[in-house]
């Protein structure tokens, strides 16, 4: 099995939110830094990761992805704040 993770990327605090997944999180957030992935998070700056959860199987990573795409804002913000209430770049916890 592959290991999956669910991230949601920002541009500031409170900003614009994108919820992703990929079975290798340091080298897609890089990639979201380095302006490399075409699409909404490029057109707007997002790439400061400040929420993700690590899944052992990649497919059920997948369908938390798609369960979060459908959560309202408000509680994309409920989880960053209950785990990173200063909406820190957890990127460089990362590296």
């Amino acid at each position: 099995m592959k290991q999956g993770y669910i991230y949601i990327l920002t541009n500031k605090p409170d900003g614009t939110l994108y919820v992703g997944v990929t079975s290798n999180l340091s080298a897609r957030i890089y990639q979201h830094k380095q302006k490399m992935v075409e699409g909404f998070t490029k057109k707007y700056s997002l790439d400061t990761l400040v929420y993700y959860e690590i899944y052992d199987d990649i497919v059920i990573a997948i369908e938390r992805e798609k369960e979060m795409k459908k959560w309202r804002r408000a509680e994309k913000v409920k989880h960053i704040m209950q785990s990173n209430p200063e909406w820190r770049d957890l990127y460089e916890d990362l590296i």
